[in-house]
């Protein structure tokens, strides 16, 4: 199963310095934006325990980036997956990977464990 989704907005980066009104805007778009996402794409999670995420993110641009920032940055794009599976976000296990590639979007392949 894999899902690609948008790139987060710079808003949602923890080093960001935006009212915080603003961010829960932001957040709230990209959660409900990400939940649109994977409704469509039509996966279902039959299983019980461990969720594996396998996370590919493709930077908009060739700037250095921080792959902490960009889990954190990720929060919505993840509460608005488990919303779409029915599933508690607590179940996921990240495997993040970021790409040399230029890109703008973050896919996400789902497996039930390691691959």
């Amino acid at each position: 199963m894999q899902i690609t989704f948008g790139w987060p907005s710079k808003h949602l980066s923890p080093n960001a310095r935006v009212h915080w009104a603003v961010r829960s805007k932001k957040a709230k778009e990209y959660r409900e934006a990400c939940y649109i996402t994977a409704l469509a794409a039509k996966q279902v999670v039959d299983w019980d325990g461990d969720i594996h995420l396998w996370i590919d993110y493709y930077p908009p641009d060739k700037r250095a980036r921080d792959q902490d920032n960009m889990i954190s940055s990720s929060k919505a794009l993840f509460d608005g997956l488990a919303d779409a599976l029915k599933v508690n976000d607590k179940r996921f296990r990240l495997h993040p990977y970021v790409r040399e590639e230029v890109g703008g979007m973050i896919k996400i392949t789902i497996t039930r464990g390691p691959v």
